[in-house]
């Protein structure tokens, strides 16, 4: 029986011979090779600075923190989201609000969005589920018109004078809407580059920002350095050069950076990334156009205002619940496919159930969920691959009633 992974790594030889140049080098960790990795990000985002470290959830707190938002803040988030959007806000000791989605969407409705921002708002966290950037326009309205209620607690927050808006873009990297990349049009942007994501440095992530007048470039690229390699006022390599090994230890911070030998594969898979994306919306056109007639519901990954990351190929199967959705899963299964289910909404865990949320007041979340499954989408899927989940997908929908 044929064995269909449900998201394996695309790796090459240009992985392989970047990795092997960096372990000759003689320096593996947060060295020359992160710093290239970096400028080459903040170009392709079109951003000034990129910031990279240990994961996504390492730069969206880091994010946080820079901001200044602490105890006594709130932060909105959406429920539907996977826990690392919601964590950080949590360590930083602020308070996360969550929106439910709109009716038949997987993104905040942004009518209730707009209503919860009050004098402690301090963000509002979008997530770019699947890739497909969200509706910022309709954010950025929404947080300028409750510029009037905003309360800013420091100077970066007071030359801003509105709720911040940060992207979780863990699944978004190479996204587009309106002719901008994900990464130049929330204020903070923090991505993923994890084992599973298009774009892997096995772990990792980068945190980018658009430029606004209110951000010095360079000092905000140096706060990020001190959060992340325990409030040291110089880094290894820095300190490995003639004469420079004085230094400081100026706050009590985190280790999260980014070394040089993962660094190396994100400047391999950058470099082939524009072909692994042309290659993801094949198969997205593909299961659309053989999907087309049944009784599901997909995402819009391509039109002419947008273009997604193409992550995720979700799908939800119309007037069925999560029972029908499991057993659909299992089939899959059995017939060597590998498919899986994002996300539980935030109150059907444990970790926020017990912090008071019930998914029964998040009913369209929890609407969207029960009857949602994704299909493999990568670019380790031959034609004959694809062909063959299109399908076994096509015999469990007539099979299953």
């Amino acid at each position: 029986m044929r064995k269909i992974p449900f998201s394996p790594p695309d790796l090459s030889q240009a992985e392989i011979d970047e990795v092997v140049k960096v372990l000759k080098s003689g320096w593996i960790t947060t060295g020359p090779e992160t710093k290239l990795f970096e400028n080459k990000i903040a170009e392709y985002c079109h951003v000034n600075k990129a910031v990279c470290l240990s994961s996504q959830t390492s730069c969206a707190e880091l994010t946080l923190r820079i901001l200044g938002i602490g105890p006594g803040d709130e932060v909105i988030v959406p429920a539907y989201t996977y826990t690392a959007t919601a964590s950080i806000i949590y360590h930083v000791g602020a308070k996360p609000v969550m929106i439910d989605c709109k009716c038949g969407s997987y993104e905040m409705d942004y009518d209730k969005m707009e209503a919860a921002i009050n004098r402690n708002t301090k963000a509002v966290i979008a997530v770019d589920l699947a890739g497909v950037i969200c509706d910022y326009d309709r954010i950025y309205e929404a947080v300028e018109r409750k510029k009037n209620v905003f309360n800013p607690k420091n100077e970066l927050q007071e030359k801003f004078g509105r709720v911040f808006v940060i992207a979780d873009g863990a699944h978004a990297f190479g996204a587009r809407r309106h002719g901008k990349m994900c990464g130049e049009i929330a204020d903070f942007t923090n991505f993923s580059f994890h084992a599973v994501k298009n774009m892997t440095t096995a772990e990792g992530g980068a945190a980018v920002h658009r430029l606004h007048d209110g951000i010095d470039e360079e000092d905000m690229y140096k706060q990020y350095m001190l959060l992340s390699l325990h409030g040291q006022t110089k880094d290894a390599y820095q300190k490995n050069k003639v004469a420079a090994w004085e230094y400081d230890v100026v706050d009590t911070q985190y280790k999260c950076n980014m070394p040089d030998v993962l660094a190396a594969l994100g400047v391999a898979q950058l470099s082939r990334y524009e072909k692994i994306l042309e290659r993801r919306h094949e198969l997205i056109k593909l299961y659309n156009e053989e999907f087309k007639d049944l009784p599901i519901q997909v995402l819009n990954h391509c039109d002419e205002t947008h273009r997604s990351s193409g992550h995720l190929y979700f799908v939800r199967f119309i007037g069925k619940d999560a029972e029908y959705r499991n057993r659909f899963y299992n089939m899959m299964a059995e017939n060597g496919i590998m498919c899986n289910v994002h996300f539980k909404p935030l109150p059907m865990l444990s970790a926020y159930s017990k912090k008071g949320f019930r998914i029964t007041d998040f009913p369209n979340a929890y609407n969207m969920h029960k009857n949602q499954l994704t299909l493999p989408l990568n670019t380790t899927l031959s034609d004959d691959d694809a062909w063959y989940i299109i399908s076994t997908f096509k015999q469990c929908i007539n099979t299953l009633k």
